[in-house]
This record gives C-alpha cells, sequence and structure tokens, in this order.
C-alpha cells in the first residue's frame, strides 16, 4: 500500500520560512516524479515544484526564487524549503508522486497535505 505522509507546515509570519517534508512508502522511489502541489478551498489544485526521477526541478513562476525542491532518494523523502514566505502562499501542500510506463500506464499518488498559514 502507497502512503505519503507530509510534515513541518504550520503557522509563519510573512517574510518567514518552512521547510515540507514527505515521506513515501510502497513504491519504488527513485523512479518517481515528485511534486508538491497546493490548494486554497474554492480554487484549484496547483503545481508548485517538482524534482523528476531524472533530477530535474521545476517551479511555479510564483514560487521561483523563493522556493526550492529537493529530494534524497536514499530515504524515499521529498522536501520543499519555503522562503520570504507571503500570506499568498497560505494554503494546503500536498505531495505527489508520479510515474508513468513505457505503455503509458499512469500511477499517481497523493498525499493528505499539511497546512501552512502566512499571516502576522
Amino acid at each position: 500500500q502507497v502512503h505519503l505522509v507530509e510534515s513541518g507546515g504550520g503557522l509563519v509570519q510573512p517574510g518567514g520560512s518552512l521547510r515540507l517534508s514527505c515521506a513515501a512508502s510502497g513504491i519504488t522511489f527513485s523512479i518517481y516524479d515528485m511534486g508538491w502541489y497546493r490548494q486554497v478551498p474554492g480554487n484549484q489544485r496547483e503545481l508548485v515544484a517538482v524534482a523528476t526521477s531524472s533530477g530535474r526541478t521545476n517551479y511555479a513562476d510564483s514560487v521561483k526564487g523563493r522556493f526550492t525542491i529537493s529530494r534524497d532518494n536514499a530515504k524515499n523523502t521529498v522536501f520543499l524549503q519555503m522562503s520570504t514566505l507571503e500570506p499568498e502562499d497560505t494554503a494546503v501542500y500536498v505531495c505527489n508522486a508520479d510515474f508513468i510506463t513505457s505503455l503509458g500506464t499512469r500511477f499517481t499518488y497523493w498525499g493528505q497535505g499539511t497546512q501552512v498559514t502566512v499571516s502576522s
């Protein structure tokens, strides 16, 4: 059974930092693209950052230069270092694992999410 468990969320003041972690089990972690999404009630889920299995990273324009995604394949964990946080970053942050086979079959899994609130 696949589990993605996020941690590290919380309340932080504007300009502050947080580091999110997502520990995965039940998958061959190294072959999955690992991503962080965020969702605000009433809005669509938004891709924040992705760290691919090949080592590439991509970011939403809104977080470039402020957020850094990294992964530790030995520990089956992906991280999101968030700096210079803004109230607009307030959301539930959700971890995603995504893999597409050579035949096009997609395996995608989601965590439960962790709340990040940026407020003074």
